[in-house]
């Protein structure tokens, strides 16, 4: 099958003109000014924006978690990421401890295999790091593609590693040829903080806010950067939210240090006064939790500094049914919000069109720079002849409110309830075949598939 985008405007994290792509089986075949070719199909996006298709390298699907399962599976979650633009997702195969990666791997392959609609790539998260998980990591790089490995500094006695673990996997993945992840917040401060305020009897949502202040984030982020530049791994931190952690950054760049940044759609729009409502305020019980307007306005700034080079979701959707598991104590709140769909209007409404960042910037944060990163450019968020054709035609005018009653991801409340936006995903090619159209999914479950990522090496 052959595709011809005719008369869109093109914007990639380098370039922005007018021109027509011809697209042949999965794969863009030409680029040019009105170009002559036949073809099966032909899509006119005249006024409309072309862009590279999303890519959100933080998402948790039929994940385990605090006793129950995130709500979004591998066909509902990827069918939402595709009805928002995104055409591939990262999501985390989190390691038993006792057991090995392997076994974690297999599960999550369980829950993965023929249900995805669009592409995805594993990190694999290490829990239980020891000689046995070591032989692992040259295993995981080679023969399966996983370069990225997680760790958590959190979630003491289930997830959390101490940081002698945390050295010897640096400098074994530094060897190996990836790249180590952290979510970055102190869990042994934060488990004296949770267990304080539960003893005092403050078992609102606001207490799990009030549970992680940001010296928490800002220490481990340090801690992280420090632990990174010794071993020299090239390191990256997930979900960044506050200016403390950024500034830990900054400084690492003063010796000459690279570590990379994420955050997340929520926090930079949203704030920890939403946890002042009584329990509903456990819609945004997420970790690490929503922060300050000065901390929006310091990620902003990180990401126009290129300090931030990712916005990504940190996806984990939880129905209202599951979040009442804590009505009485905030600590049991399944924690997590929906974000996997609004994120690219999201972002393009309040950062585009608001003047906080540059259509380049905007195409930078949400695709480039994760093919990039985690090695998958120009296969991945590129738009470039022998690029994977993942498209997004945009209609950068078109005003909507974004409400559970329409979203596609499978939870019933939505954390931007009622919130105008001005742009819209109109039509999405997922590797040339058109994946979305006129609000309707043109794919089945199992067209997306499994991408193994090129080693890594922390230059971007």
């Amino acid at each position: 099958m052959s595709t011809l985008i005719k008369n869109g405007r093109i914007i990639t994290a380098g370039e922005d003109f007018v021109a027509d792509i011809f697209v042949e089986g999965e794969a863009i075949s030409a680029i040019g000014k009105s170009l002559p070719m036949h073809a099966d199909t032909t899509i006119d996006a005249k006024g409309k924006l072309v862009l590279p298709g999303g890519i959100d390298p933080h998402v948790h699907l039929d994940m385990p978690f605090m006793g129950t399962f995130s709500s979004d599976d591998y066909t509902s979650g990827t069918s939402a990421a595709l009805f928002g633009g995104t055409t591939m997702v990262i999501d985390f195969v989190l390691q038993t401890q006792g057991k090995s990666l392997y076994n974690a791997l297999e599960t999550w392959q369980g829950r993965s295999n023929g249900k995805a609609l669009c592409d995805y790539s594993f990190h694999m998260a290490v829990t239980d790091f020891n000689e046995n998980t070591k032989a692992e990591i040259a295993k995981m790089i080679n023969n399966e593609g996983i370069t990225s490995f997680k760790t958590f500094m959190a979630y003491k006695g289930s997830l959390m590693i101490d940081d002698r673990q945390m050295v010897g996997l640096m400098q074994e993945v530094k060897k190996q040829g990836g790249m180590v992840t952290v979510h970055a917040t102190n869990g042994d401060m934060i488990d004296f903080l949770v267990q304080k305020n539960r003893a005092e009897g403050n078992l609102a949502p606001l207490f799990h806010y009030l549970s992680q202040p940001e010296i928490t984030e800002s220490e481990a982020s340090g801690r992280f950067a420090d632990m990174a530049y010794y071993t020299g791994v090239p390191a990256y931190i997930v979900h960044m939210t506050c200016e403390g952690a950024l500034n830990q950054v900054r400084s690492a760049a003063r010796r000459n240090q690279k570590v990379f940044a994420e955050t997340c759609i929520q926090y930079l729009l949203l704030d920890a006064s939403l946890y002042e409502q009584n329990f509903d305020g456990a819609k945004w019980v997420m970790s690490p939790p929503l922060r300050q307007k000065k901390d929006q306005e310091a990620l902003w700034g990180g990401i126009n500094q290129g300090t931030v080079q990712i916005v990504a979701t940190d996806h984990c959707p939880f129905k209202w049914e599951q979040k009442l598991m804590g009505k009485s104590d905030f600590s049991k709140i399944p924690n997590g919000m929906p974000g996997i769909e609004p994120r690219m209007e999201l972002l393009f409404s309040e950062g585009v069109n608001k003047g906080r960042i540059s259509l380049n910037k905007f195409v930078e944060v949400s695709s480039t720079n994760a093919a990039k990163i985690f090695g998958m450019f120009p296969k991945k968020g590129s738009i470039a002849v022998g690029s994977d054709a993942d498209i997004v035609i945009f209609d950068p005018n078109e005003e909507h409110t974004l409400s559970a009653k329409t979203h596609h991801m499978n939870v019933d409340y939505s954390g931007y309830e009622g919130w105008k936006v001005k742009g819209k995903v109109k039509t999405v090619l997922m590797r040339g075949q058109v994946a979305v159209d006129d609000n309707s999914m043109k794919v089945k479950p199992g067209y997306g598939k499994f991408v193994k990522r090129n080693k890594v090496n922390g230059i971007v």
